[in-house]
């Protein structure tokens, strides 16, 4: 699945949970070799140190196959936290509550802004990468279409008086991985303080 955007064909996007395509042998051995490429050197030099062309070189790859496999940095990026991305979706649509069906709204919009505030923990500065790539690619994600959509659904559950759709981005504005990375390495803010902010948010905004 894929959802190019103006002027960037064939940028890959995370899709919805469970969602899957063939892909050729040669096509799966450059991925992997690619993505290994990229851990090793997160791994060694940190997020800022992933460009395509460093990965390509450590892979042993031509850097246009980088280009072709992942359209752009952002899209190298994405695949890199598909895994916890896949867990996260599933978590959120069919696991257990109160992240999971079964809890009041307000409980698992709660549950939700926890369970991602864990992941920008461990991933924010990678999933910044991806975010800021272009004005826009956070927004054009399927990650984020998935995000929003399940939100979209809990607040009118929960106040169907209001504008759903609006009061979905501004409940992800603050889980913006870019801005996480500034209020815990910038700022200085403890994880305790952002989750206490976070969580003020979804008191606020859904209060009656």
């Amino acid at each position: 699945m894929s959802d190019p955007g103006p002027g960037r064909p064939g940028r890959p996007v995370l899709p919805m949970a469970g969602a899957a395509r063939p892909e050729r042998a040669d096509a799966a051995r450059n991925r992997r070799a690619l993505l290994a490429a990229a851990r090793e050197i997160l791994a060694e030099r940190g997020a800022g140190a992933i460009t395509l062309e460093a990965v390509a070189a450590r892979a042993g790859t031509g850097v246009g196959t980088a280009y072709r496999r992942f359209g752009d940095l952002a899209g190298l990026t994405h695949a890199m936290v598909d895994a916890q991305e896949h867990e996260f979706q599933r978590g959120f649509l069919s696991g257990p509550p109160p992240l999971g069906p079964g809890a009041p709204p307000l409980d698992r919009l709660h549950a939700f802004a926890d369970a991602f505030l864990d992941r920008l923990e461990e991933q924010a500065e990678l999933l910044a990468l991806a975010e800021t790539d272009s004005p826009q690619a956070r927004y054009r994600s399927g990650a984020y279409a998935a995000h929003h959509a399940h939100l979209v659904s809990l607040i009118a559950a929960l106040r169907p008086d209001t504008d759903a759709v609006y009061l979905a981005d501004v409940l992800l504005a603050p889980l913006e991985a870019a801005l996480h990375v500034h209020q815990r390495r910038d700022r200085g803010l403890s994880e305790r303080r952002v989750r206490a902010g976070v969580h003020a948010v979804v008191d606020g905004l859904m209060a009656a």
